[in-house]
């Protein structure tokens, strides 16, 4: 079987960035409310992360929803770990998990 190149890119970006969000757009323009959303949280929270925008490589799309097995974008994860979409990461960010995973798994975060 050979290697699928978007796939194999998926893996690299998220194994080079502690954390790594697919989206529409990118951070200082997203494309989308919901990735827009999760932009907001994660500099509110004030981590630092790398981005990918799906909108720029239709095989990028379609690969990061395989890739994950989930239907939408954005995709964010966490020093490799799926954690979820846009509803998932708000809901996670109202109630303090989303603070409390990042504390856990050691990312580091700037002073609000």
């Amino acid at each position: 079987m050979t290697e699928n190149p978007v796939q194999e890119s998926i893996k690299t970006d998220i194994a080079q960035n502690e954390v790594m969000l697919f989206m529409k757009g990118t951070p200082v323009f997203p494309q989308c409310g919901f990735s827009a959303a999760v932009v907001q949280i994660l500099n509110h929270m004030g981590v630092k992360f790398g981005s990918a925008d799906v909108l720029v490589d239709p095989a990028m799309r379609d690969g990061i929803k395989e890739f994950t097995n989930w239907p939408t974008v954005p995709q964010l994860y966490v020093k490799g770990e799926f954690v979820g979409g846009c509803d998932i990461i708000r809901e996670m960010f109202e109630a303090g998990e989303l603070e409390q995973m990042l504390d856990e798994k050691g990312i580091a975060r700037e002073a609000a």
